[in-house]
């Protein structure tokens, strides 16, 4: 079994076992530092050793005695340590049962940011290493690490139980748990800093957990909706840079390069999920890159039907990046003009001042009025106003091409 084989399985068993660890002693906190040391004793051994015949078991067991080990040496914990101190169950007798859900929605507690809810999902369910966790947010791995304890901490502090919510909670929750796995995968489509555009691994992730969460809720429809989601625009990823890592526009992308299973497998989820009585904004937003991925060319675009699902959208979830959206479309269905009349609504708004896309859509729709003094203002101010070196680079390049003075 290759490195990337062993990584894979690891990250597939550690919630898992971690669900055991938590049914079985109930302490999450305690749970999730053995099932990590028990995960490293495993890329240490198992390579040189091969792989157990139950891994799983192997790990629940290992993961076990470091938890009971932990518990012998807290003092302050004797009176626990009696209960739980005795020797773990072998591998035989570890229930067949996969608690991601449940995790899922420990890691997504409602008295957690949403910057901690990322992290310990990413730990905990991801199987992730505070190093790797630390270096996909690009932050310093001690305050990464800080961020997770403090999580873990308040989650003992709050007293959850390990068992799904009922009712609204329960929907509100699983709601909470796709705009985690949303974040994470943004995250690694377009890096919000850094010189790289992507994050494939962050990505991949992303999608992998939502997979989980769609194979144990495989009727809902918005799980349904942000699986396809991810797929139809994870499979543009060769597509999206040139050799050099400079970025290329939805437009002129060369759709040849698109993951075609992955296209034909985010289609087939979109119309599954759009079957269901109620639409939510994931289900539609995987409509809409639906429409892209039909186009065999960027001039083939539905941008109507574009423009219509966004109208949608902006009714059920308003947001000014989706009417930012809707501009682009609305550009392509009436012209530019209609486009950055709409724009026009979103200057008063205080979570669009200064960003760097509200800035981008207005210096393109004003490239392509002939406004090419304001188009070149806007792609600078654009340019000076993201972190991402990818996208800097290509809004400079963009600048170049209007500035004023500059022979066509």
């Amino acid at each position: 079994m290759t490195a990337p084989d062993f990584e894979g399985l690891l990250r597939e068993l550690a919630p898992q076992v971690l669900g055991t660890l938590v049914r079985r002693y109930g302490q999450f906190e305690g749970c999730e530092d053995a099932v990590q040391e028990a995960v490293l004793a495993a890329t240490v051994q198992w390579p040189e050793e091969g792989v157990p015949g139950s891994p799983r078991g192997w790990l629940v067991t290992v993961a076990s005695r470091r938890y009971v080990d932990q518990l012998r040496s807290d003092h302050a914990r004797r009176a626990r340590e009696a209960a739980t101190a005795a020797e773990p169950a072998p591998p035989e007798d570890v229930p067949d049962t996969d608690d991601t859900l449940l995790l899922l929605f420990l890691c997504c507690h409602p008295t957690l940011t949403a910057a901690s809810r990322t992290a310990l999902t990413l730990r905990a369910v991801g199987g992730l290493t505070t190093a790797e966790i630390a270096r996909a947010f690009l932050v310093p791995e001690a305050t990464m690490a800080a961020r997770i304890s403090r999580a873990k901490q308040r989650i003992r502090a709050a007293g959850s139980r390990f068992e799904l919510p009922a009712g609204p909670e329960r929907e509100e929750r699983l709601r909470v748990v796709l705009q985690v796995l949303y974040l994470i995968f943004n995250e690694g489509y377009t890096a919000s800093s850094g010189t790289d555009l992507t994050r494939p691994d962050l990505a991949g992730e992303a999608i992998r957990l939502t997979r989980l969460v769609h194979a144990q809720l495989p009727e809902d429809g918005e799980v349904s909706g942000l699986l396809a989601l991810m797929l139809l625009t994870h499979a543009r990823r060769a597509a999206r840079t040139t050799a050099a890592g400079d970025l290329v526009p939805l437009a002129e992308q060369d759709r040849t390069a698109w993951d075609g299973a992955m296209v034909e497998e985010g289609t087939a989820l979109v119309k599954a999920s759009l079957a269901g009585p109620v639409l939510g904004p994931y289900q539609l937003q995987a409509a809409i890159a639906a429409t892209h991925a039909d186009a065999a060319e960027a001039e083939e675009t539905d941008w109507r039907q574009v423009h219509a699902l966004y109208l949608i959208l902006e009714r059920i979830a308003p947001n000014p990046m989706v009417t930012l959206n809707r501009a682009i479309a609305l550009a392509e269905v009436a012209g530019p003009d209609a486009g950055l009349a709409l724009l026009a609504a979103l200057d008063g708004d205080a979570r669009m001042a200064g960003h760097h896309r509200l800035l981008s859509v207005r210096a393109h729709l004003l490239e392509r009025t002939g406004d090419t003094a304001g188009a070149y203002e806007h792609y600078l101010r654009a340019a000076k106003a993201t972190a991402s070196l990818a996208e800097r680079r290509h809004l400079e390049a963009r600048a170049g091409r209007v500035r004023p003075g500059q022979l066509p």
